[in-house]
């Protein structure tokens, strides 16, 4: 058994099946993890939907912010940009089967043999890894219930900030998403900024640093994610895995 990780796909399904041929995958023994976004910008959202749905267990996915996204389209919260090229998935006879198989899925994984975890943007500094898997599950216990249109309405804005275990309803609900699907930048005492989607390179580090920069993060579990295309895959640290490397950009 073998497990493949891969990062944001954005609706590059001719290259994610390209890759796995190349590796010979096998659906009944390998397993492929994806750190989100299956969709979007790429020219493929609705094939790469069906194809990794198709892959039943041996496919481990997580939510990313746009794959949220679409699910807002879906409930009529947004409408979709023509950039995004969602309009084929949202035509499509088997749309509510595709997009209600996506809503199932989690915000955190963590590997059962490898103890790494993976997530789509990374884990607020502010969190342990263990409460981060604890916060997951209060989001996607109400993104898979009845209620879940009621999640997708709330998630939008950029306030709280700041991590605190007295924020409830929206708020809490919101930081949440937006640690785990949108985080790039924090400022030195572990609150987001989201406006800078720049390389650390190019960034003030007196200013703010990536999330994975910010003093007393908990480093107990090697960290995989996805969603920053400017970091080229490259984090200097031990532990950390960025693995958008922007296949969606050499191929619009």
């Amino acid at each position: 058994m073998a497990t493949y990780i891969v990062g944001d796909i954005q609706g590059c399904c001719d290259e994610l099946q390209a890759l796995l041929k190349s590796v010979d995958f096998n659906t009944t023994q390998d397993e492929l993890w994806i750190t989100g976004d299956l969709v979007a910008r790429g020219p493929k959202s609705l094939e790469t939907l069906r194809f990794v749905k198709s892959l039943g267990k041996s496919a481990k996915v997580i939510l990313g912010n746009h794959d949220l996204h679409l699910l807002a389209i879906w409930q009529g919260i947004h409408h979709p940009k023509e950039a995004d090229k969602l309009g084929p998935l949202l035509e499509a006879p088997d749309c509510d089967n595709l997009l209600n198989w996506l809503r199932l899925q989690p915000l955190f994984l963590r590997h059962p043999e490898f103890d790494f975890v993976m997530v789509h943007a990374g884990i607020s500094p502010q969190w342990t890894i263990k409460q981060a898997e604890q916060l997951a599950v209060e989001i996607e216990s109400q993104l898979q219930g009845k209620k879940f249109k009621k999640v997708l309405q709330r998630m939008y804005g950029n306030h709280p900030s700041s991590w605190s275990e007295t924020l409830d309803g929206t708020e809490r609900l919101r930081f949440i998403i937006n640690a785990f699907t949108r985080m790039r930048y924090c400022f030195a005492d572990g609150s987001l900024e989201f406006k800078n989607k720049r390389s650390p390179e190019q960034t003030d580090s007196n200013i703010m640093k990536p999330w994975f920069d910010i003093e007393g993060r908990d480093t107990s579990s090697p960290i995989l994610f996805g969603h920053w295309v400017a970091l080229l895959g490259k984090v200097n640290q031990e532990g950390l895995y960025a693995l958008d490397t922007g296949c969606v950009w050499e191929t619009v």
